[in-house]
């Protein structure tokens, strides 16, 4: 298992980072850094003997955090933000189908499996949907739950 960066590497972390209740002074579950977030790797270690973990200052929020490698770029690499990220819970605003088959009603809540950064084409998700669905959708055809949840107290 060999590093893909090293110590003082610019690195980019790409999604939020949350305590999970190692970070001091902070309540777990509390937002530590934003995806997109730069900062440089101090160190690396492993974690159960089969994930590399980095050390990684990001000085603009003046923390040091751990990061997974899969959780990181290279600074250097295009960056294009987005809405949501993995796990979180977003809602169809319109109906979705393949070869004129329904598979999501419009307001059906899902889960983002995956977010898909491509310059070309934007972002896009891999999305699970109820019954087993997992689809591909652009950003504009998801909302998310915490904007829908606001709107309707209103």
């Amino acid at each position: 298992m060999l590093p893909r960066f090293e110590y003082g590497d610019e690195v980019r972390v790409t999604r939020n980072v949350r305590n999970d209740g190692t970070y001091p002074g902070m309540v777990t579950g509390n937002l530590l850094v934003r995806r997109g977030s730069v900062g440089y790797v101090m160190n690396v270690g492993t974690f159960l003997q089969d994930q590399l973990i980095y050390t990684v200052n990001f000085l603009d929020q003046g923390r040091i955090v751990g990061c997974r490698e899969e959780e990181l770029l290279d600074a250097a690499e295009p960056w294009t933000p987005s809405k949501f990220e993995t796990r979180e819970k977003v809602r169809a605003q319109l109906t979705l189908a393949v070869g004129g088959e329904v598979l999501v009603p419009a307001g059906t809540e899902g889960e983002v499996m995956r977010v898909v950064r491509d310059d070309d084409t934007g972002v896009q998700y891999h999305v699970h949907f109820p019954g087993g669905h997992v689809l591909q959708v652009p950003e504009r055809v998801l909302a998310s739950l915490v904007e829908h949840d606001e709107q309707e107290g209103d």
